[in-house]
């Protein structure tokens, strides 16, 4: 309420100083007519200053604030993959029982380019992961979600993520997965419902997380190609990756 009453207040006052110092103009010169031609003239204008200020001025600087926020969200992204993120593909991995029937989507190489990026992702999005959660170590799973805890919870507080939905849905996924391992006292003696219902758990969070991985990897690709050197070196899809650089 008072933010609007400043606002009215600074309007008012602004149409006064105006109207003074027009009445000043005819106190000195003596010449209404010019007085309203140019008075015409500006509100002639007015349209186009809106035009340039709201639809033009404006959405340039909102694409640039766009494109600060989207290169903030990719530091945190960056963030997650590097501290969490990859190593848990490898965790994840080893539950899916067709993970070769798209491995090659998975293993980019310094070549492709933004078609083939696109087309990997379009091959992972269609893919059914067959995810079986007695295939894997869950016990290592879950050590190392518990330990990761910490760190995505600092993530789920970050507000700029709220702008990053996709991912966001991600880290919801990874972090439902660690909760209902983190309740789980003894892995090994599950029923089979419950171990299906785990499967479908680390299913989601895995057909996600490999998505943004690739959309990751484009990114450091296009922006940071030493950091992708790094990403392919210790891709967790790639058997023969190794980080040492041989050539």
């Amino acid at each position: 309420m008072g933010n609007k009453r400043w606002r009215i207040t600074l309007g008012a006052a602004l149409v006064a100083a105006s109207a003074a110092l027009y009445f000043v103009h005819f106190l000195i010169f003596r010449d209404a007519h010019h007085i309203f031609i140019y008075l015409l003239g500006d509100i002639a204008f007015l349209p186009l200053e809106v035009l340039l200020v709201t639809m033009v001025l404006h959405q340039l600087l909102e694409q640039r604030s766009r494109r600060d926020l989207m290169h903030k969200l990719n530091m945190v992204i960056g963030a997650f993959f590097a501290e969490t993120g990859t190593e848990l593909l490898g965790h994840l991995g080893a539950f899916d029982s067709v993970v070769d029937e798209v491995r090659d989507d998975l293993v980019p190489d310094a070549s492709w380019n933004d078609r083939q990026f696109a087309s990997a992702r379009a091959a992972v999005a269609g893919h059914d992961f067959e995810v079986d959660a007695s295939r894997g170590d869950l016990v290592a799973l879950q050590s190392y979600l518990i330990a990761q805890r910490p760190f995505l919870l600092r993530l789920l507080e970050n507000q700029n993520l709220l702008e990053h939905q996709s991912f966001t849905d991600t880290l919801w996924a990874v972090f439902h997965l660690a909760d209902e391992l983190g309740h789980r006292d003894d892995l090994a003696s599950l029923p089979a419902s419950d171990v299906a219902h785990l499967s479908g758990d680390i299913k989601r969070a895995y057909a996600a997380l490999a998505s943004q991985w690739l959309a990751h990897l484009q990114h450091l690709k296009a922006s940071y190609p030493y950091l992708f050197s790094l990403a392919v070196r210790t891709n967790p899809f790639d058997p023969t990756a190794r980080v040492e650089v041989t050539s």
